[in-house]
C-alpha cells in the first residue's frame, strides 16, 4: 500500500466519523437536557457502567467528570453482576453505555441498575433495546456507518459516545460554575498542575547577585560572575533601582569608556521588570516572554527577594 492510499483511508475514516458527529449534534434535544439535570441534581455520585469498548469509553468519561467537578465511578458490567453492584447507592445516578443495548451482560443487569439507583440514563445506539426500555432517559448514539472497512469494529459509535460524554461534562462544568481555580485543586501534579497553582517563590534561585549604585565595574563583574544568571541587581538599601547584565558590560567596553571612572549607576537599566514572590509562576513566564528577557526580579512587598530564570520555568513545565 502506497502513501497516497494510506492518506486516503485516513481521510475517509475521519470524514465518516465527522459526518456521524454532525448527525449526533443535530439530535441533541430535551432528553440530553434532562440527563444533565438529573446528574446535576443528584445527591450521590454518577456511576458509569459499560462493557467491551464502551467500558473503555466509560472510564474516560469518568476521568473527565471527576477532574471537572462531577464525582463519578466506573463499574464494569460483568463485575457488577458478580458482587460489585454494592457500589451503587440509592442516591446515585447510573449512566449505562452500550451500543447495542442488548448484550447479555446488559440484559441481565439493567433491572438492577434501575432498581438500585435514583435514575438510569442509557447511552445506546438502539432505542428499541432492553437498555433503552429500562432507562429513564435515553441518549441516542446510533450511527449509520462505522468507519471500519468491514463495518464491524466500533469506530464511529465509540467516537460518538466519547463526544457525548464530553458534552455532558462541559454542561455540568458550566452549571457548577467550575472555574480554573477549581480545576487546579484536582490537578496538583505535572506541568498542568504547576501552571495552575505554582507560585514564583517555588522557583526563585538560591543566588541573589546584588550591587549598589556606587559599586565599581570590578565589583559589578564579580557579582555577575558569581551567579549563573548573567545579571546583577542594583539596589539602594532594599529598594531596587536597576539591573546590569553581562550585555551591558560588553556594550560599555565596546564604547571605549574608562572603566575606572564608571560605576554601577552609569550603565544600569532603570526600572526593571519585577514580580511579587506569591504571584503565579505562569504570570512570571508571561512577563519574560512578552519582554523577551531571560531573568525576572522577584520582590517581597516591593523589596528585592531574588531572581527567577526563564530556563528554570521551562524545565519545570511552566508555559
Amino acid at each position: 500500500m502506497d502513501t497516497s492510499n494510506i492518506i486516503s483511508i485516513a481521510k475517509s475514516t475521519l470524514t465518516i466519523e465527522i459526518a456521524e458527529l454532525e448527525k449526533l449534534k443535530n439530535r441533541i434535544n430535551e432528553d440530553f437536557v434532562k440527563a444533565v439535570e438529573i446528574i446535576h441534581s443528584a445527591k450521590g455520585k454518577l456511576i458509569v457502567v459499560g462493557i467491551g469498548k464502551s467500558a473503555h469509553v466509560g472510564n474516560k468519561i469518568v476521568a473527565t467528570l471527576n477532574s471537572t467537578g462531577t464525582p463519578s465511578q466506573f463499574l464494569h458490567a460483568s463485575e457488577a453482576i458478580h458482587g460489585d453492584l454494592g457500589v451503587i447507592q440509592k442516591q446515585d445516578v447510573v449512566l449505562c453505555i452500550s451500543n447495542s443495548g442488548n448484550s447479555p451482560e446488559i440484559i441481565n443487569l439493567v433491572a438492577y441498575l434501575k432498581d438500585y439507583s435514583s435514575s438510569l440514563i442509557g447511552m445506546t445506539g438502539n432505542k428499541k433495546s432492553k437498555l433503552a426500555e429500562y432507562s429513564d432517559v435515553v441518549l441516542d448514539t446510533h450511527v449509520d456507518l462505522e468507519a471500519c472497512p468491514n463495518k464491524l469494529a466500533p469506530t464511529s459509535s465509540t467516537t460518538l459516545q466519547m463526544a457525548l460524554g464530553d458534552a455532558l461534562a462541559v454542561c455540568l462544568m458550566e452549571m457548577n460554575d467550575f472555574k480554573e481555580n477549581d480545576f487546579a485543586k484536582f490537578h496538583p501534579g505535572g506541568s498542568l498542575g504547576k501552571n495552575l497553582t505554582a507560585r514564583v517563590e517555588q522557583f526563585v534561585s538560591s543566588q541573589k547577585p546584588q550591587v549598589t549604585e556606587e559599586s565599581s565595574i570590578r565589583d559589578v563583574i564579580i557579582s555577575i560572575s558569581a551567579s549563573s544568571h548573567g545579571i546583577t541587581v542594583v539596589t539602594n538599601g532594599e529598594t531596587i533601582i536597576g539591573v546590569i547584565t553581562d550585555g551591558d558590560l560588553r556594550r560599555m567596553l565596546l564604547n571605549g569608556e574608562d572603566i575606572s571612572k564608571v560605576s554601577a549607576k552609569d550603565i544600569m537599566s532603570a526600572n526593571p521588570k519585577t514580580i511579587e514572590k506569591d504571584s503565579l509562576a505562569k504570570a512570571a513566564m508571561k512577563i519574560l516572554k512578552d519582554n523577551n528577557i531571560g531573568q525576572l526580579i522577584v520582590t517581597e512587598n516591593g523589596r528585592y527577594f531574588g531572581i527567577i530564570d526563564l530556563h528554570k520555568l521551562l524545565d519545570e513545565g511552566i508555559n
